[in-house]
Order: structure tokens, then C-alpha cells, then sequence
């Protein structure tokens, strides 16, 4: 028996987040805010806020923090990227980061990190895995009433969660639900053959 990287993208993503959390402790945590927290003074003119737009996907606070995240991402994650592939997953997750990021700085103004965004992302994006044209997955109704509908009701709460990076995540994870069953919808099963069929006529 062989191991195999079966997730590229998702275990890259799960191994750099947890070397750097490491990375982090061992220096008294001064790592993560370097690189991995999308701070609210967003500059247009600094080439490192813009790498933070994407890399505060991978800091996390503590260990409680990223286990909470990779919990999710590890259990949907490698189904989704063998259903997708491992490019539009990269493509997913960039895009997910980037809207959900956008949103924090000019809405929120609150420091973000974690992955939480992607956790939803995928979440949602999970209940599309049987989709096919014109039909709307009860699945995809279920999730948005336990999940997105949960962090709209904890954003009237006071704490340091963003709900809203949440709520985007989630939105993305539809969206590319959505343009993918558009795009590549699941075919109908064959027909069964007729009583009649394979009989030789007299």
C-alpha cells in the first residue's frame, strides 16, 4: 500500500498553514502578522498588503483556530478537488480569498485570518455534487438554512468573528455551484432496455 498526495492544492494549503502556525509559536508570535493577517489600513500602493489579500487565508490565531478550519476543509475538500480538478480548485480558493478579503477591507475594516472563508466555500459548494440542470438541490436549501442563515443571526452579536467573511465564502461556494452544473451538468441515466429489445424476431 502506497500513500498518495490525492488533494494537492487542499493538503498544500493544510501542511503551509500548520508549518506556519508552527513557525509562529516557535516565535513567540510575531510570523503570523507579518504576512498572514489582512490588516484593516489596506494600502493600493503596497505590493505586501496585496499578498496579504490572499495569504491571511493560511494564519491562524492558534491551533484551536486551524483545526476548527482544516476539520472541514480535509474532510470536503479532497472530493471536491478529484470532482473539479486541482487547477479550478486553486482557482476557487484564490477567488474566494480575493472577494472575501475585498469585502473585509471596505466594508468591515477589521483585522481577518483563517480560512473560514474557504471552510463555507466549500461547504456550499459540496451540496452541488449531484446537481443537474433546472433543479435546485435540497441540499444546497439545508445548508444555507443551517449555515448562512446561523451567521447572519451571530453578526448581530458583539465579538471578533467576522461573519460576513463567512456569509462571502459561502455566496462564492454557491456561485461556483451554480456556473459549474451550467457549464457541465450531470447526464441523465441510460434508459432501461425494453422487454421487447435483444429478441430475435420470427
Amino acid at each position: 500500500m502506497r500513500i498518495r498526495y490525492n488533494a494537492p492544492v487542499i493538503l498544500t494549503l493544510s501542511l503551509a498553514s500548520a508549518l506556519i502556525l508552527i513557525v509562529d509559536q516557535v516565535l513567540g508570535g510575531r510570523f503570523v502578522p507579518t504576512l498572514f493577517v489582512l490588516n484593516p489600513s489596506f494600502s493600493v500602493s503596497s505590493p505586501v498588503d496585496w499578498l496579504r489579500m490572499v495569504l491571511y487565508v493560511a494564519g491562524h490565531r492558534d491551533w484551536a483556530h486551524l483545526i476548527s478550519n482544516f476539520s472541514f476543509i480535509l474532510l470536503i475538500g479532497p472530493v471536491l478537488e478529484e470532482k473539479y480538478g486541482s487547477l479550478a480548485m486553486f482557482l476557487m480558493i484564490l477567488v474566494t480569498a480575493l472577494a472575501t478579503g475585498l469585502l473585509n477591507v471596505l466594508v468591515i475594516r477589521q483585522g481577518l485570518s483563517g480560512a473560514s472563508g474557504i471552510v463555507f466555500m466549500l461547504i456550499l459548494l459540496s451540496s452541488f455534487t449531484n446537481i443537474r440542470r433546472g433543479e435546485m438541490p435540497i441540499t444546497f436549501i439545508l445548508v444555507v438554512a443551517l449555515y448562512i442563515v446561523r451567521e447572519f443571526v451571530n453578526a448581530l452579536k458583539p465579538d471578533t468573528v467576522s461573519q460576513l467573511a463567512h456569509i462571502a465564502g459561502g455566496v462564492c461556494g454557491g456561485l461556483f455551484g451554480f456556473l459549474s452544473a451550467r457549464r457541465d451538468p450531470l447526464q441523465a441515466p441510460p434508459a432501461a432496455p425494453r422487454a421487447d429489445q435483444g429478441q430475435r424476431k420470427e
